[in-house]
Order: structure tokens, then C-alpha cells, then sequence
């Protein structure tokens, strides 16, 4: 009963410290994007759930904001306040949300946030355009900020696109080989790439805008890059056992585009009767019953319990980077509260 409470108490805390994020976060996104020129501005409030589709207002939300939150709680962290990082939040959570409008074109996705993906209402090229802008609209920001730290923020930011766009490549790359072609190695250094990059990034900014040695900024880098793997690897799990009313997308999403997430290729390396037939079915276009086959035999062989397991090994791995850059257990528990959050969603 104890351990449930205190996890109890942790969700608490980090849906506190989310929404702190999003009333600062969210005014000096809003300035941002009102800024952009009609056309483009119309797909980014839809994207970001404050519009509807005709321009109506809505009450949508634009995501947890898990990113400008780690910024924020990483200034506290280290001792710096608040108020002088709410620029640099909002330029990493306008980096996340282009890299959001253009993997789902780039994947096809058609919904996201229980609605509709920009691409599908507006077309591909307007989407692709918008998240142009908004990578353009962080730059921006940081270049704008009189904060002594936005010019190596800045040059932090522009570091991990590339980081971000070489994931995306490789994520690509490996969807056009066969399920047998693929590597744990492989996926892991891209799930690092893709969403460990910018996480990690999102801290270390925050530890340069309090002023943070080298040494404390490198290691909240490396809490954020392994707390983001843990992210992808709970991430993954859900996109196959997913409940569509938490997560927003069909059941089975991943499993229906043959996405080689880190679950399946974890089965389909596993050598077992259940990852041969894991690969038949991945290597053969849809029939009924087939995404709930494919779901028992990546459980089958194992991949479900690899990835939790691993994903707790990197959440270890996180705390104890942690440790290194914020050693007064106090200061650090914001972050923590957050990390915890992220890897320990329901589905």
C-alpha cells in the first residue's frame, strides 16, 4: 500500500509540475505563432488543438508538454529560477511539434491527440511548411532571448535537429529492410536519436540557463537522453497494446504499418517458434485476426517483457546520471517526478 501511494503521490506531482509548464509555456508559444503569416499559422493552431479545422477555436490541449517541463525543473534543479527559461521551454516544445507535423507524414499517420493529423486536413506540403515554420519560430526565439545562455542553447538546439533528422533517416531507412535485416543495436541508437536526443537537449538547456558547470549540463543530457529511451521503449509497448481511448490512435497502429518497433524486433530476434511466425506475418500484407496474432506472438517471443524490463534498466541509468549533476535529492525531485511519469503510463 505504501509503494502505491507514494507512486500516488509522484503522478501528482508531475501532473503539478506539466501544468505549471503549460501556463508559462503556452503564452509565449501563442506569441509565436501568432506571428507566422495566415496560411501557415491556421495548420499550427490546429496542430496544437487550440483550432478546429475552420478556423473555429477549440478547447483542445497541445500535448503534456513533458519537454518544456524537463527545462523548466532542470533551471530549479540547478539552482536557477524559473521565469528566465520560458523562452528556451518554448523553443524546444516548437522543435518537438515540427518534428510531430512531419513524421506524420512521413509515417502516413492519421491521427494524432484524438483527432485528425494536420496533413490529412490541410494536405502534406502545408504541413510539412507549418513544422518548416516552427522549427524557424524556436530558432528564433533563442536568437532573440538577451539570456546570456540562448546563443549556446541555441547552437544546443540546432546540434540535436540534426541528431533528430539523422534518427529519422535511420527510422526510415530500417522500415524499408525486412524484418530479418534489422538489429537491436540498430533501433536503439535510433529510438536514442529520436526521442532520447531531444530530451536530453531539453535538460542540459535548462542547466545552461541556470548557469550550470559543463559537468552538471553533460550529465542532465545523459538523464534526459536515458529517461527519453525508457519513454520510447513504454512508448512502443503502448503502440501495440494501446488503449485507443488513452492514446489517441487505432489499436494495434504500429503493428498494422509493420512499424519494427523496439518490442517486435526484440521478438523477432528472439529465435523462438513465436518469432518465425511474428515474421510470416509481418512479411504479408493484413488479413483478419492478423494484428491480434502478431500482438500475441511479439508477447510470445518475448518482446513485451524485453522491452519493459529494458526500459527500467534505462530509468536506472537515468537516476543515476541524475545523481551526478543534482545531488541534493530535493532539489532533484522535479525531475525525477517526471521521469517517472513518463516511463510509468498506463495503457
Amino acid at each position: 500500500m505504501t509503494g502505491m501511494k507514494e507512486m500516488g503521490q509522484e503522478g501528482a506531482e508531475a501532473a503539478e509540475i506539466l501544468a505549471s509548464a503549460r501556463a508559462c509555456v503556452d503564452p509565449e508559444l501563442r506569441r509565436a505563432i501568432d506571428s507566422l503569416p495566415g496560411s501557415m499559422r491556421r495548420v499550427a493552431l490546429y496542430h496544437f488543438g487550440w483550432e478546429h479545422a475552420d478556423g473555429a477555436p477549440a478547447a483542445g490541449h497541445a500535448g503534456k508538454a513533458i519537454r518544456p517541463a524537463l527545462v523548466l525543473a532542470a533551471v530549479r534543479a540547478t539552482g536557477g529560477e524559473q521565469a528566465m527559461a520560458v523562452r528556451a521551454a518554448a523553443a524546444v516544445e516548437l522543435t518537438h511539434n515540427f518534428t510531430l507535423l512531419h513524421d506524420d507524414v512521413m509515417d502516413g499517420d492519421t491521427t494524432r491527440r484524438h483527432r485528425p493529423t494536420a496533413w490529412t486536413v490541410f494536405g502534406e506540403a502545408d504541413a510539412v511548411l507549418a513544422g518548416d515554420a516552427l522549427h524557424a519560430l524556436a530558432q528564433r526565439l533563442l536568437a532573440e532571448d538577451p539570456h546570456p545562455a540562448a546563443p549556446a542553447a541555441a547552437a544546443r538546439l540546432a546540434s540535436c535537429v540534426v541528431e533528430l533528422c539523422a534518427g529519422q533517416h535511420a527510422d526510415c531507412a530500417l522500415e524499408r529492410r525486412g524484418p530479418d535485416e534489422v538489429t537491436l543495436d540498430e533501433c536503439l541508437a535510433m529510438a536514442e536519436a529520436k526521442t532520447g536526443a531531444l530530451l536530453g537537449c531539453a535538460c542540459a538547456l535548462g542547466a545552461l540557463y541556470a548557469g550550470a558547470g559543463r559537468g552538471e549540463v553533460e550529465a542532465l543530457d545523459g538523464f534526459g537522453r536515458e529517461a527519453g529511451l525508457a519513454f520510447q521503449l513504454i512508448d512502443d509497448v503502448i503502440g501495440i497494446w494501446g488503449d485507443p481511448g488513452r492514446t489517441g490512435k487505432p489499436a494495434g497502429a504500429d503493428l498494422a504499418t509493420r512499424k519494427k518497433s523496439l518490442p517486435v524486433v526484440a521478438a523477432l530476434a528472439s529465435g523462438t517458434p513465436a518469432a518465425t511466425e511474428l515474421a510470416e506475418l509481418y512479411g504479408r500484407p493484413s488479413a483478419d485476426g492478423d494484428l491480434e496474432r502478431m500482438a500475441h506472438a511479439v508477447e510470445a517471443a518475448g518482446g513485451r517483457d524485453w522491452a519493459l524490463l529494458h526500459a527500467a534498466d534505462r530509468m536506472s541509468r537515468a537516476i543515476s546520471q541524475l545523481a551526478r549533476a543534482v545531488p541534493d535529492p530535493q532539489a532533484a525531485d522535479g525531475l525525477l517526478a517526471l521521469a517517472e511519469f513518463v516511463t510509468r503510463r498506463t495503457y
